[in-house]
């Protein structure tokens, strides 16, 4: 399992990339998934950069941005300079969030413009020689496994995946593991994080978490929440290579994500099918 750390988890503190690199190399992280303002505004004649990133051990796996679904000409052009972005940090995945309403209340004409609309997104992602990944996420189509299945055939693109967001998956009603095996072909990144009771979901919410000042109670350490996280990691684990993000919005940053990634190596390591005498573990859990 590659896992990566998210650069929004810095969004209120002034750290350098570098710094955040270093460190995140350091801990035994194996990627960066950068926040698209974060992307974006990184100077071009930068020197820590896609390569320097690469001779640190460390890849870009995804830049998760926020694509306007609702103007065609600007979904165009943020889509291809997304795309462009991308390729200038080597990373194979963009990602987006299916809409802004939920399910269960969208009127049929408006989900058949937003799946349009990401058609057409994938098909300039593919020209790229990208994937586009949605995202599981209350209040947009893809906040049930049953909506977000019907997404994936309506839209019918090779280029359209699923960024997995085990938690907001639970939120939505489903159980992690049984979802992750339906929507398994089309899954290409996970974002894991986790909440002390479900009655905290709400701080998860896009307007809160982007807020300097919004409420952080709730949010918990990967392994210390409501929603128990073995059963799907053992699964992710003995299923063979896939990458994950771990998404942290609360404070102490560094001390959080070190202890959940410690947890994570802990446990897959512990599993009797991956922890083999042989050496190359992960080509047995593959095979199963």
């Amino acid at each position: 399992m590659k896992i990566s750390l998210c650069t929004i988890s810095f969004r209120h503190q002034l750290i350098d990339l570098k710094d955040i690199a270093f460190w995140a190399r350091d801990t035994g992280f194996q990627g960066i998934e950068l926040w698209g303002v974060h992307a974006r505004n990184q100077s071009p004649l930068a020197i820590h950069n896609a390569q320097w990133m690469a001779a640190q051990g460390l890849s870009i796996p995804m830049i998760s941005d926020y694509l306007p679904l609702q103007d065609r000409q600007e979904l165009t052009r943020r889509t291809r300079a997304l795309c462009a972005l991308a390729q200038t940090w080597g990373a194979g995945k963009i990602r987006t969030f299916a809409g802004m309403q939920a399910s269960a209340t969208v009127p049929a004409a408006d989900r058949d413009q937003t799946t349009r609309a990401l058609r057409h997104a994938c098909d300039i992602a593919a020209d790229h020689g990208l994937r586009l990944l949605v995202e599981t996420h209350p209040g947009t189509l893809a906040d049930t496994l049953a909506s977000t299945v019907a997404l994936i055939d309506a839209t019918n693109h090779d280029a359209l995946a699923i960024n997995f967001d085990a938690l907001h998956v639970w939120e939505g009603g489903d159980d992690p593991v049984m979802a992750r095996r339906t929507l398994l072909p089309r899954i290409a990144h996970y974002h894991l994080k986790n909440v002390s009771d479900r009655a905290r979901l709400p701080v998860f919410a896009p307007a809160n978490v982007y807020s300097a000042a919004g409420c952080r109670t709730g949010m918990v350490p990967l392994m210390e929440g409501a929603y128990d996280y073995r059963a799907l990691l053992r699964a992710m684990w003995q299923d063979g290579p896939c990458e994950a993000s771990l998404e942290w919005f609360g404070d102490e940053v560094f001390q959080t994500l070190k202890n959940d990634i410690a947890e994570i190596r802990a446990l897959t390591a512990a599993e009797p099918t991956i922890a083999g005498q042989t050496g190359t573990t992960h080509q047995t859990a593959s095979a199963g």
